[in-house]
């Protein structure tokens, strides 16, 4: 946007109080006067950078469309005379705050990060995020339902699974390539749909995009991302994406959301089942946040209440608590892509997926983020070939949660998954930009390789249920869809 005339930094200054407040963000000059009183987080951080630069707190959530988008061009006021900026003027309102820890959110480390190149495993981009990220990003990044069991427990569970590996057998050259839903990937991982990955850097999703293209993966687009997907979809042209959809309460928002995804080229459509509450994330609570938050792709805006306001709690209030198997028929009516069913957690409903036709499931319980003591998902393989093998044949089976090797994604192949999803780690690894998100994919496909040719196969069509021992987890499965104790009800008090 242009204007005919540059504003001085001591004419901004005048703009700083309630009555008359003006912000710069990207050297463009916005009147917020009558929105800040409107402002979900409310006003007070906008009336932090009042006559000030915004741009750093605004990016730190928001695509740079967003503000056009939604304030009208009246109250555009000019460009910022970048020759005018001082010291006084540029500091950050936010760094006395900080530097006195009267607002954790805002705190950031000083530490920088370590070269790309010495990071050698997944576990290295979480410890780099933990020292550089902010703390409200780390939090709300690592954070998971009340007491985070079944986050770790994700991660647990793998090594208690062990391999049976073969010799003697020609290993020279080994073949990671697979399909998904039709779709010629170099291994078999996709990037989970995360929101706001935009904390942690601009590019966000658009760079993970960059990142999915160059390696050959694909990319599931979050309902809750960063950036417009129309802006995300054109970094990588002519390569595959999945979209993720959140159904709104406003049924009329999901069918725009999923016909723009048709006009977009998306390759499917994964509805996420099991989001009809949020749940509590305490690390995310505790860091407070009250800065405007608009979802680019819905264009919902966050409210606080008076449980505290965490991003979480913020960010979830428009998803339909309504939701039931029988809307899988008006979702089918909107489009012809395929549809996954993201939030699976049990054999039961996993049959009840494949009777309703749909193209395929991912095994979740969202990274341990919404219900806690939620089984692992690599568990329930175990329990689908125990109750319900044959949806195995019918319809495409992925899990996501606590994958952190090449291993994992082995011992999921083995075990019928058809791919694996990878969240959190992608974030962490977007500390580094694009190329912190290709150097996670090559590490993980040289450990892949690495485990392959030891096991003694040379594709993934040689994997099987028996080049892992499941044992020490055996007995967590159960032998039924009920309990045993089902039938059994206490006596009435006399």
């Amino acid at each position: 946007m242009e204007f005919s005339s540059l504003l001085p930094t001591h004419e901004m200054a005048k703009h700083n109080s309630p009555q008359d407040c003006w912000i710069v963000v990207d050297d463009e000059v916005w009147d917020v006067t009558a929105f800040a009183p409107q402002h979900p987080g409310g006003a007070s951080s906008i009336l932090n950078y009042a006559g000030r630069d915004a741009t750093k707190a605004y990016a730190e959530y928001h695509a740079p469309s967003l503000i056009k988008d939604n304030l009208p061009l009246s109250c555009f006021k000019g460009n910022l005379d970048r020759s005018t900026i001082d010291k006084t003027w540029a500091r950050d309102p936010s760094s006395n705050a900080a530097a006195s820890g009267s607002n954790p959110t805002q705190a950031q480390s000083d530490e920088e990060k370590p070269p790309l190149h010495s990071i050698i495993n997944s576990y290295d981009f979480e410890a780099v995020a933990a020292r550089t990220a902010s703390k409200k990003t780390y939090a709300f990044y690592s954070t998971a339902a009340t007491d985070c069991w079944s986050r770790d427990m994700n991660e647990s569970m793998y090594k208690r699974i062990w391999f049976r590996p073969r010799v003697l057998h020609d290993v020279s050259q080994i073949d990671t390539s697979t399909t998904i839903l039709g779709n010629k990937v170099n291994m078999p991982v996709f990037i989970c749909p995360t929101g706001l990955a935009r904390m942690i850097h601009p590019e966000a999703e658009k760079a993970l995009g960059r990142a999915a293209k160059a390696t050959g993966i694909i990319e599931v687009l979050s309902t809750s991302a960063s950036h417009p997907v129309e802006d995300i979809v054109a970094q990588a042209p002519d390569h595959p994406f999945f979209f993720q959809l959140y159904v709104n309460r406003e049924r009329k928002k999901s069918e725009e959301v999923i016909a723009k995804a048709e006009r977009l080229g998306f390759k499917a459509i994964f509805v996420t089942v099991d989001a009809a509450g949020r749940g509590k994330r305490e690390s995310d609570e505790r860091l407070v946040v009250d800065e405007l938050v608009i979802n680019p792709v819905t264009g919902e805006r966050a409210n606080t209440d008076k449980k505290g306001g965490g991003l979480t709690r913020m960010m979830g209030s428009y998803i339909d608590q309504s939701l039931t198997w029988s809307d899988l028929a008006w979702i089918r009516s909107l489009t012809t892509l395929p549809i996954v069913l993201k939030g699976i957690t049990t054999a039961a409903d996993a049959k009840l997926a494949m009777q309703h036709k749909v193209d395929g499931i991912l095994l979740s319980n969202h990274g341990g983020r919404n219900l806690d003591y939620s089984p692992p998902s690599i568990l329930l393989l175990l329990e689908m070939h125990k109750l319900c093998p044959e949806v195995f044949g019918q319809m495409e089976v992925y899990v996501d949660g606590g994958i952190r090797r090449g291993g994992d994604i082995v011992k999921a192949l083995c075990l019928g998954a058809k791919a694996v999803g990878i969240g959190r780690t992608f974030l962490y690894a977007l500390n580094y930009g694009t190329e912190g998100a290709e150097h996670l994919v090559e590490i993980l496909k040289d450990e892949m390789e690495s485990v392959m040719k030891l096991l003694g196969i040379k594709d993934l069509s040689e994997c099987h249920p028996g080049l892992v021992n499941t044992a020490d987890v055996d007995h967590l499965i159960p032998s039924t869809e009920g309990h045993p104790y089902a039938k059994w009800r206490p006596k009435p008090r006399l």
